[in-house]
């Protein structure tokens, strides 16, 4: 498929043509350039051809994915005749670029995000921040803590919100903003070095290959992708002279995880707010958004007019987000999808299904596992 550059794009009539987000349900909830409507193109190709057919006679079909590469692999003749069909070069990480590249003064983009941290939404991200540091002991004295940063929108409030606590200074603790770049395009790379910079985030790079090494993975590489990237920053950190790393794990994370673990692995257990590395010896992992809701962040995210990563793996843009368990953005989706469903008929079952690991009552559990053994309910029975 033809390509059409963002320069060009802009000097189209808007009347004139109609753009269609092909990306799975997972990246637009991220966000979607303005005016586009969604179609899912992974479906069978007769409902995808009915649906284009729906839109307006007479207009330019102009379609995006998320770095423009799949939408320029397509086959015009798949599509109705009787319309010009143009692939976004670039997609929507294109399109984001195209605004940071016009955005008016940093320092001033800087100011608001840190403000909107102190008043705004001071009660909705700081607060829970600090109570989870307080609660789980995550910072402590003479830590020097590696901030992971992915680009995504967690990870990036979380460098923000270290700096804020950083300067009430009840707890003396260093701070280093670590991102690793896995092999990014060099879209997804200028994009998390202008949010740092816009941000104030002063940001340590270093590279690894470890896209080229999952590449050739045909099972499960989000999940070896993920303990591979987990390794690397543990590493470097180490390096660095850091005795702890901080991933942007939220609280819908959490209980998305709890559930996941039960429908799909059998299994009841969590994502825990602290851990000490089993490979790196002195190493710990800290989860400082442990209490932080995600739609607060993407309020935040939104009140400040921010555009972040989601996903930047180079071989899949269906992939809407790497977790550590190896679950597809399918089955998390899903899950919080069901969620969503069941707060409908009771308001509390997002606390209840984060409460429920707090309150297991082993003496009406069958079988456990505590250390790598098992333990039954007949073994003292």
């Amino acid at each position: 498929m033809q390509e059409i550059s963002f320069e060009d794009f802009n000097k189209l009539k808007k009347n004139s043509y109609v753009l269609i987000d092909i990306r799975d349900e997972g990246l637009r909830n991220y966000g979607m350039i303005p005016g586009a409507v969604a179609i899912d193109f992974d479906r069978d190709s007769e409902e995808i051809r009915a649906d284009i057919e729906k839109l307006p006679e007479g207009k330019t079909c102009i379609l995006y994915c998320e770095i423009g590469r799949r939408t320029k692999e397509f086959n015009e003749e798949q599509f109705p005749e009787g319309r010009e069909y143009y692939s976004l070069e670039g997609g929507y990480i294109g399109y984001v670029r195209a605004l940071l590249a016009n955005e008016g003064d940093a320092e001033e983009k800087q100011k608001k995000a840190e403000k909107s941290i102190q008043k705004k939404f001071h009660k909705q991200l700081f607060t829970p921040f600090a109570k989870a540091c307080k609660n789980y002991k995550l910072i402590e004295e003479g830590d020097r803590i590696a901030v992971c940063i992915s680009g995504g929108k967690d990870s990036m409030l979380m460098a923000k919100l270290f700096q804020e606590i950083q300067r009430h200074r009840q707890c003396n603790f260093e701070l280093t903003f670590l991102v690793m770049d896995p092999g990014y395009n060099k879209d997804n790379r200028a994009l998390i070095e202008s949010n740092a910079k816009a941000l104030g985030i002063p940001i340590t790079i270093f590279e690894s290959d470890i896209f080229d090494t999952v590449d050739t993975i045909e099972k499960s590489p989000c999940y070896l992708c993920a303990r591979m990237r987990r390794g690397y920053l543990y590493s470097k950190a180490k390096e660095l002279g850091c005795n702890k790393i901080a991933l942007g794990h939220h609280y819908d994370d959490v209980i998305e995880t709890i559930l996941m673990g039960m429908l799909y692995g059998a299994q009841v257990q969590t994502m825990m707010p602290k851990l000490h590395s089993t490979n790196f010896e002195g190493m710990e992992l800290i989860r400082p958004l442990y209490l932080v809701r995600e739609s607060d962040i993407c309020a935040w995210r939104d009140y400040n007019d921010l555009h972040f990563l989601q996903c930047a793996c180079h071989f899949t843009e269906t992939c809407t987000t790497c977790h550590e368990d190896g679950t597809t953005s399918s089955k998390r989706l899903e899950t919080k999808k069901l969620i969503a469903e069941l707060k409908k008929e009771n308001p509390f079952v997002e606390s209840n299904i984060f409460k429920s690991v707090e309150n297991v009552n082993l003496s009406t559990v069958i079988a456990y596992k505590k250390d790598g053994v098992r333990h039954h309910f007949l073994d003292e029975y």
